[in-house]
């Protein structure tokens, strides 16, 4: 029986027996059967008539942990459903509408309802896990309750509440910490701690004024200058970092330009992008993401905020390649004069590519490259002086980024 069909098993043996009740009675002569009939059309009847007029009517709140799903990551889903009928609705079934960017069986059994004329209507607490499969903006829902009616002849299906809207955004992969001694980004290779200005260094002594805490009194300075002394942090500039994004269609796939999740070898260097600026904030860096032209595809994010990078991964849900800007570039103008660790995450790249690479390598004491490509050698994208790694579509960042920023001990063939 299919769902198209309102009738139930039960209402349709009934219906069934109304006409056989009336072609018996006509043949036969059997008023009784005619009687019968009659009773059986009118159950039938009487229940289309009591689902169409006495529909229930609803609210859903759904709610996401975490947030924002991720590709590859679980996402538990919380429905509470509110249902208000007239009159009382038999156990049956729910499910909830679950849109391509996510994988997951949302159904399951739905408690009876009570009518709702004299009472208020309690909330019924669902739940179910979706899994991430493409990156994007997605609707969750609307919820449908499949029921009958009082009598269980008539098939509703009643839908109940709005979608929601989710992002899933790509996967933040955990890197490996950067090497002990990477050079000099900023002139001096700070640690974590004075990068988020908390070492003792930076610390300057003023006159106590009213309204300073007394936990900030310097005793120190204030028994030499013999007068109430209060510590005062210097202003610091936290070292800067560079992610370059290359969104070149002409080294990526069309579809890249299309939508979310069309490109593998994109959607992977999407997906190192946040994870290699996951790591450096995490290291204490100031990080700047950029297009191959230099333009900022995200607020600055600073050294330490690592909760910001989730926000990051979110604006990234709907990023896509774009057409090719005339000057072709792979490094931005402004990446040469870098101190600080500069990443560019690329596609294929051709021999004007590599020369572009060459002559403009930064003055970076951790010029890293990632190529998302089957058919570029990691021997050729070193040559062009910087500490690269082949990355093929899909494939492990994690590796890739150790490979690059530890070449002694690379490994080819991420």
């Amino acid at each position: 029986m299919t769902q198209r069909w309102p009738l139930t098993l039960r209402g349709t043996g009934a219906l069934a027996l109304a006409v056989v009740s009336f072609v018996v009675a006509q043949r036969a002569a059997i008023p009784e059967l005619m009687y019968f009939g009659t009773l059986m059309l009118a159950l039938v009847v009487f229940a289309a008539v009591s689902a169409l007029v006495a529909r229930p009517t609803g609210e859903v709140t759904r709610t996401l942990a975490p947030e924002v799903a991720e590709v590859g990551g679980i996402t538990e889903v919380r429905v509470s459903v509110t249902l208000r009928t007239p009159v009382p609705v038999l156990p049956g079934r729910w499910s909830d509408t679950v849109p391509p960017g996510l994988r997951g069986r949302a159904e399951g059994p739905f408690p009876a309802a009570p009518s709702t004329l004299r009472r208020s209507a309690a909330p019924v607490a669902l739940r179910y896990e979706v899994v991430g499969s493409v990156r994007g903006p997605f609707l969750i829902g609307p919820l449908v309750v499949t029921t009958t009616d009082p009598f269980g002849l008539i098939r509703r299906r009643i839908r109940v509440g709005r979608a929601t809207p989710v992002t899933v955004a790509p996967t933040i992969v955990e890197l490996a910490p950067l090497p002990s001694a990477p050079g000099e980004p900023g002139g001096t290779r700070q640690s974590a701690a004075l990068q988020l200005g908390q070492g003792a260094d930076n610390l300057v002594a003023r006159p106590y004024a009213p309204g300073d805490s007394m936990r900030r009194i310097h005793w120190r300075a204030t028994a030499h200058r013999d007068t109430l002394m209060v510590r005062q942090e210097e202003q610091e500039s936290s070292p800067a970092a560079t992610v370059v994004l290359d969104r070149a269609l002409s080294r990526w796939s069309p579809a890249a330009a299309d939508a979310p999740g069309g490109d593998p070898a994109f959607e992977t260097a999407v997906s190192a992008c946040v994870s290699v600026v996951a790591r450096l904030v995490h290291e204490g860096y100031t990080v700047d993401v950029v297009d191959s032209d230099g333009d900022l595809l995200a607020e600055p994010v600073e050294g330490g905020e690592d909760a910001e990078v989730g926000g990051l991964a979110a604006s990234f849900a709907t990023l896509r390649a774009r057409v090719d800007h005339p000057s072709r570039r792979v490094l931005p103008a402004s990446a040469g004069a870098m101190l600080g660790p500069v990443v560019v995450i690329t596609g294929r790249l051709d021999a004007d590519d590599l020369t572009a690479l060459n002559s403009g390598a930064p003055q970076s004491g951790l010029p890293v490259l990632l190529a998302v490509t089957d058919g570029q050698a990691a021997a050729t994208l070193g040559s062009a002086g910087w500490q690269a790694s082949m990355l093929r579509p899909g494939g492990d960042v994690a590796r890739a980024w150790e490979d690059a920023t530890r070449p002694e001990t690379a490994r080819v063939g991420v």
